[in-house]
């Protein structure tokens, strides 16, 4: 393997359910990787051996799903060409950066398909490949449901925590008809958390 072989992923977002993680964990393990994992409420860590570096993937909890999301350097080839098969076959978005020599080439990827090329040497940049921007309606709605939907449940936990907030405060000070009506909201709360997730 070619020690200076180095690939950055930067906005990554993949999107898995939980059968999903479980056989990526089978892969990796069939792979030859040894690796570990941990999950509490929020998130699930998939932390990779590579040589001697160790590569944590954090799943974000999303309802009944996870997101893989943020920004990654691998320097292990056979996890990078995993990583990007996954962004294909998910249909997942990325800004991938391959290092080689002097030279850097920086992929955009969007709904899994290359929609950018640009290669970088030096001062002086390149365009390989430029896709026709237009998308198509069924990708249009999948972007603006997909964020719609996360800037909803950002707001609804937001809610909760700040109802579970009066709640105990309902409870400490004795107040019987305020912590019935905080039940009531939460009730709501969790009614619309369910229909998200859905």
């Amino acid at each position: 393997m070619n020690k200076s072989y180095e690939v950055e992923y930067c906005n990554l977002e993949l999107r898995f359910d939980r059968r999903h993680i479980q056989q990526l964990i089978r892969d990796l393990i069939q792979d030859g990787y040894s690796l570990y994992w941990s999950e509490n409420e929020d998130v699930f860590i998939i932390s990779v051996r590579t040589g001697r570096k160790l590569t944590k993937l954090h799943f974000q909890r999303m309802g009944q799903e996870y997101r893989l999301a943020g920004d990654y350097v691998i320097r292990d080839a056979r996890l990078a060409e995993w990583l990007e098969k996954l962004i294909g076959d998910l249909r997942g978005h990325a800004v991938v950066k391959r290092f080689k020599d002097r030279q850097i080439l920086v992929e955009n990827i969007l709904f899994g398909e290359v929609i950018r090329l640009v290669e970088i040497t030096g001062v002086e940049h390149r365009i390989l490949y430029q896709k026709n921007m237009m998308m198509d309606a069924e990708q249009m709605i999948d972007l603006f449901i997909s964020q719609s939907a996360e800037r909803q449940l950002e707001q609804l936990q937001r809610e909760l925590d700040h109802e579970l907030e009066r709640l105990h405060e309902a409870l400490q000070s004795g107040d019987r008809s305020a912590s019935e009506q905080c039940k009531e909201r939460l009730k709501k709360i969790r009614r619309l958390l369910l229909q998200l997730e859905w």
